[in-house]
């Protein structure tokens, strides 16, 4: 009976010793566990980005917009036809939280005009990006896609860019598609001593250089336009003019084509630029609102 004792006092303090270390290294794990500092780091998320919606893509442009960018509206015989046009499209997609957008397309006799304009919302769907990070890669791929020329310099080296045929609007040295300043003065009979043919050529040149493709200032976070000119002389052309713009987590992006009736017309870039500024700069308003 003595000896049965004796084991048990011996295994009682093994016991207790074993507790003893198995307290420690618990006591251990709560003091690594207990920096706030690693743990509010590891637990941090992005900030969501500022739309959570999108607006009404069909309804966001005026009719007196729609009037300046698809004159052929006016010319529609009826005011049933005309209600129809103002109307517009929309896109089809299969989320509308996400990604929308509304299609115009009106005929005349002149020409025939279309007008896209979509939205995109965009999410992360990692908790370390906050949606506006994401949006800013997601427009720099699509600015990286559009290709841009690279800006022409205010030291007058304008020539390479505007004359490049694959710079925008189709690689004419005017992009407007007027004829060049050169061809007019030959076709004169007489030509003013005090304008030389370079002089000419450089003023063509640098009209020529502020409507290639270009990033643009004050629209939006961000925003870039696109102008590129399909066909030839012998064919009618068509001009699409592409504007983008980034606000916040939602990129808008316009398109803006016209297809003369007559072959060899040119749609004039500089008019279709300014009409789809113009819409670009009433869609960020609206967004701001």
């Amino acid at each position: 009976m003595q000896r049965k004792a004796y084991v048990s006092g011996v295994a009682a303090l093994l016991a207790v010793l074993l507790a003893g270390c198995t307290g420690s290294s618990d006591s251990g794990g709560a003091t690594d566990d207990s920096n706030p500092g690693d743990s509010g780091t590891a637990s941090a998320t992005a900030e969501p980005g500022r739309y959570r919606t999108l607006p009404e893509p069909c309804g966001v442009v005026g009719e007196d917009t729609l009037d300046s960018l698809l004159p052929g509206i006016q010319q529609l015989p009826d005011a049933e036809q005309q209600e129809k046009a103002y109307e517009g499209t929309p896109t089809l997609t299969y989320d509308t939280d996400r990604r929308i957008g509304c299609r115009w397309k009106v005929e005349s006799a002149d020409a025939t005009d279309h007008l896209l304009v979509s939205f995109e919302r965009v999410v992360s769907y990692d908790t370390s990006v906050s949606d506006d990070s994401e949006a800013e890669q997601l427009f720099a791929t699509k600015q990286e896609a559009a290709d841009l020329p690279e800006p022409v310099s205010p030291d007058g080296d304008a020539g390479t860019a505007s004359t490049d045929p694959s710079a925008g609007g189709g690689g004419s040295g005017s992009p407007s598609g007027s004829p060049s300043p050169s061809a007019s003065n030959s076709a004169s009979p007489s030509v003013s001593s005090s304008t030389s043919p370079s002089s000419s050529a450089s003023t063509d040149d640098a009209a020529a250089a502020e409507l290639q493709p270009r990033v643009l200032e004050d629209l939006g976070d961000e925003a870039f336009l696109d102008d590129q000119l399909a066909g030839s002389g012998s064919t009618a052309q068509q001009r699409t003019v592409t504007v983008a713009f980034r606000t916040s987590n939602v990129i808008v992006t316009i398109e803006y084509e016209e297809q003369p009736a007559t072959v060899g017309a040119v749609p004039d870039s500089e008019e279709m630029q300014d009409r789809a500024q113009k819409l670009a700069a009433q869609l960020a308003d609206a967004l701001a609102d």
